[in-house]
């Protein structure tokens, strides 16, 4: 679904992703690395935030490179930020609505009931502020307002940064529903390794802006993970 060829990015002269190439299927794809290994700059690289340097970027057999974000949201591509990830003035309700305005064949009412159903404990806070949430309801939101946009494929960038444990079990079994359930392809990017490799059928693992591993979780444990992190 996802091909990404030969790509650098960051921030005016500072490179920080250095030639990485790598597809992703409709499938649960994690990127692991310590802090500074650049996950976050891959995300939002992928998102179209920020631009290329050189490569190219591929979105279901559609040449994405100088997609702006709202081109690539069109086209199927959904982006939940670490930060900044909600409107805080905005009720539940209205957060959601947001990601409807790129809403295909099915309507917001039918959207809408789905995302309730993929998480019930927001459906209370519909008129609440967004802003008066605990971190893992406002995620729940984020992602929520994500899938609004009914996409193909959804980014993910640390979802579990500053969650309390009850929410990071919880939130890691929510991306296996939205994956299985609903067929939607799920890039994350995080810093709980363990969790991730649970739950992921391939994962990456960035050193200093280069792939140190990619493979299937199912051929990788803990240690190779570490081995990455310790470079």
């Amino acid at each position: 679904m996802l091909r990404v060829a030969d790509i650098r990015s960051g921030y005016g002269e500072v490179t920080i992703l250095h030639g990485l190439s790598f597809n992703v299927g409709r499938e649960i794809f994690a990127i692991l690395g310590a802090n500074g290994a650049g996950k976050s700059t891959l995300m939002k690289t992928i998102a179209k935030v920020l631009h290329l340097k050189t490569g190219e970027i591929f979105f279901k057999d559609t040449n994405i490179t100088n997609f702006t974000p709202y081109q690539a949201a069109a086209k199927g591509l959904a982006f939940v930020p670490q930060e900044e990830h909600i409107f805080p003035n905005l009720t539940v309700k209205e957060n959601l609505s947001v990601g409807s305005l790129l809403l295909g064949k099915k309507s917001k009412k039918e959207k809408l009931e789905e995302i309730c159903e993929v998480f019930p404990d927001i459906v209370e806070r519909m008129n609440q502020k967004a802003g008066s949430l605990s971190g893992g309801e406002a995620q729940m939101v984020a992602v929520g307002r994500a899938l609004m946009q009914d996409p193909d494929l959804i980014l993910l960038d640390e979802p579990t940064s500053g969650l309390s444990p009850k929410y990071v079990d919880s939130f890691f079994n929510k991306v296996e529903e939205i994956h299985d359930k609903k067929g939607v392809g799920v890039i994350i990017s995080e810093q709980n390794a363990a969790k991730a490799l649970e739950i992921a059928d391939k994962v990456m693992v960035l050193t200093l802006g280069k792939i140190h591993l990619i493979a299937e979780s199912k051929n990788v444990n803990l240690d190779m993970i570490k081995e990455g992190y310790r470079i």
